[in-house]
């Protein structure tokens, strides 16, 4: 399942200024190019446009849009990763450490480290 994350996180790692990446051909190297607020930005359109397409989905049955905009919301997640120099695995590695422990347990050892 990982390796097409494998393989989007080596053509965005591609993108940035210093890999050569083009902001005069890449939308990604443009976003590198604007930095941190932008992607920031952009992952908060396409979370609020998830949650919009999962709203008429609830209605309509229809998924399509809701699966689509969730593929843009993981792609701009991805491009915040990179910016910060890390890569899908350490986020699967996160959720395999996780496994079989319950939320509620989670959120608890997370307060417990000062966290939220």
């Amino acid at each position: 399942m990982s390796s097409i994350l494998d393989q989007l996180a080596t053509v965005i790692e591609s993108r940035k200024a210093d890999q050569g990446g083009n902001p005069s051909t890449s939308y990604v190297a443009k976003l590198f190019v604007k930095g941190d607020d932008a992607i920031l930005k952009k992952i908060g359109e396409e979370a609020t446009e998830t949650i919009m397409a999962a709203k008429d989905a609830r209605v309509s049955g229809d998924t399509s849009d809701l699966i689509y905009e969730c593929a843009d919301l993981w792609f701009h997640t991805l491009v915040m990763l990179a910016q910060y120099n890390l890569h899908p695995q350490q986020v699967l590695d996160e959720l395999a450490r996780r496994e079989g422990m319950s939320g509620l347990q989670e959120k608890a050892a997370r307060l417990e480290n000062g966290g939220e």
